[in-house]
């Protein structure tokens, strides 16, 4: 796919991770929409950047914990850019729990971390499939985690959830071949974000020190990766670990 005027929507794009994806399609010649929770300046800020690569950019306010706004916030997107070409399912939610605190994991965190992180990407999926399968073509990348490949992360609903994630990239691949491309990009700690800011130094260094090449995931990286699996057209359900090679340990 020549990215090329083509539209992506990004979820989370008003991270740090969102906006560097935001930026990578842009430069690779995509108009981006952005869908954001609560931070409209980070959202406007992302916003910005993709406009000073020249190129045309929205913003939608959406929870996607909320099974009833998924939909309207694809269609939105689709109204307002024109078409939609390009899904990157990047936004999720975590909240920190250690594995042996079962009980602090309720069923409230549960099921937040599971609406935003599995159903809502299955359900923005979903509707953008009816806008790519209307052009004949489309791309959707999913953002996972290491952790859904080992035992890791912040708690176990979270590393479930992306573990899930990662099997509905391969399901959905299936499901809508042969004009949609579905894969996965699955990171380890992700250098210079707030998160990896809120997370205790020497867990940041265990994290660099065990990866074979002593340092974690970039967010640029990531982000070519995305550009990288939308331009493809002969790869779909794939699994891609950006983790600095922390996955050999």
């Amino acid at each position: 796919m020549n990215l090329s005027g083509k539209v992506a929507l990004v979820t989370g794009g008003s991270g740090d991770l969102g906006s560097a994806i935001a930026g990578a399609l842009a430069t690779a010649g995509a108009d981006v929409a952005i869908t954001y929770t609560g931070n409209a300046d980070g959202a406007a800020t992302t916003c910005r950047a993709v406009e000073s690569l020249g190129r045309r950019s929205a913003a939608v306010q959406l929870d996607q914990a909320d099974p009833v706004a998924n939909d309207r916030a694809v269609d939105d997107a689709a109204a307002t850019m024109g078409r939609l070409d390009v899904l990157v399912n990047n936004a999720a939610w975590n909240i920190g729990v250690p594995f042996p605190q079962l009980d602090a994991l309720t069923t409230e965190i549960w099921d937040r971390i599971y609406d935003t992180n599995v159903r809502g990407p299955f359900q923005l999926a979903r509707a953008a499939a009816r806008h790519m399968r209307r052009q004949g073509a489309g791309r959707i990348v999913n953002i996972a985690s290491i952790a859904g490949l080992r035992p890791g992360g912040s708690s176990i609903a979270y590393a479930s959830s992306k573990a899930a994630l990662i099997h509905l990239t391969r399901c959905l691949a299936v499901a809508l071949a042969p004009d949609i491309t579905v894969n996965c990009v699955a990171p380890g700690l992700v250098e210079g974000t707030r998160m990896a800011q809120r997370i205790p130094a020497e867990v940041v260094e265990w994290a660099r020190q065990s990866a074979v090449l002593h340092r974690a995931s970039s967010p640029d990286d990531i982000a070519n990766q995305v550009v990288t699996f939308c331009r493809a057209d002969s790869v779909t359900g794939q699994v891609l670990l950006i983790d600095g090679g922390l996955h050999f340990h």
